[in-house]
């Protein structure tokens, strides 16, 4: 007996609707500003704004490719697409976690360059820069905020913009410490703490992403414990071929063969563990194969208790 049960997907794809205009409305402010943050460079000559606009460039990029795959992820399954196209987003979220962490090993070497010879920086300039960053990189924090932190691509653009709110904000302290001392290294110091913070961030977008492509059992629920729940059930004789997955962010999926007593309903049986799965473990999507325990199979699973 062949049978699965979906969840309702109707909230999820409302919840990416409201994703996709907070990361739109990010997107907005930092393409605003990465302009206005040009045209001051241009104008002061300087090139640490010049560099810190291209740290923006792919920060709008990141939210412009999280923005794609969260529509991609809102296409029905077809064809050979039998899951759809919900993974796009983890694949964003991943592309972020690599981008993060490549701009945190340049800031590191640029830094450690700018420690051992330090430019000559315009503080003044710096500071206002920094500070109308900091507001806008704060609006765009708190509209992300807003958005479902649950779906790792909405996770992976919110650490990108949450990143750069603290990266102002340092900016802005070292460039006053600077106007107040005339100790031009204030700035490569500030850019190592906001790189570590950055390699964080990314390991932790690259890792779920990476648990997520690996096909791991999602955070929070153990295998093992949702076998001896199946197997706890007085009408089940034998679980195998037990899978847990996660699809996509807030999709799990899981796969079991069961085996139950002879003369058991199996209809009855998979209708009773798929409530007992959603109701225990927040399982929505599960494919059971519910079958009658046969002699033989009563005979393997005979051997394999002795033998343990």
């Amino acid at each position: 007996m062949h049978a699965h049960s979906h969840g309702h997907r109707g909230a999820h794809d409302h919840s990416r609707v409201s994703d996709r205009r907070a990361i739109a409305i990010a997107l907005g402010l930092i393409c605003a500003f990465l302009i206005g943050e040009v045209a001051a460079g241009i104008v002061a000559g300087s090139l640490a704004l010049l560099a810190d606009a291209g740290h923006m460039l792919t920060d709008a990029a990141a939210l412009a490719a999280a923005l794609v795959a969260s529509r991609l992820a809102t296409r029905p399954a077809r064809g050979q697409w039998t899951f759809g196209f919900g993974r796009a987003e983890i694949l964003a979220a991943q592309a972020n976690g690599i981008l993060l962490l490549l701009l945190g090993v340049w800031i590191v070497y640029s830094a450690v360059r700018r420690l051992i010879d330090p430019p000559s920086v315009d503080a003044g300039i710096v500071v206002v820069v920094a500070l109308v960053g900091v507001v806008v990189n704060l609006a765009a924090t708190i509209v992300l905020a807003r958005a479902d932190r649950a779906s790792l691509n909405v996770q992976g653009a919110f650490l990108h913009i949450a990143t750069d709110l603290v990266a102002f904000i340092g900016t802005a302290i070292a460039g006053t410490l600077i106007l107040i001392t005339g100790w031009n290294r204030f700035d490569p110091i500030a850019g190592l703490l906001v790189a570590m913070l950055m390699i964080r961030s990314s390991w932790t977008l690259i890792r779920e992403s990476g648990r997520i492509f690996l096909e791991a059992a999602p955070a929070g629920i153990d295998p093992d414990d949702v076998a001896r729940t199946l197997v706890d059930d007085p009408e089940v004789e034998e679980v195998h071929d037990l899978h847990i997955w996660t699809v996509t962010s807030g999709f799990p999926a899981l796969a079991a063969h069961v085996l139950v007593a002879p003369g058991v309903d199996c209809h009855e049986a998979r209708r009773r563990l798929q409530h007992l799965l959603e109701e225990r473990f927040d399982l929505h999507h599960t494919t059971l194969q519910v079958d009658h325990l046969t002699r033989r199979s009563q005979e393997v699973a005979l051997e394999l208790r002795e033998r343990r």
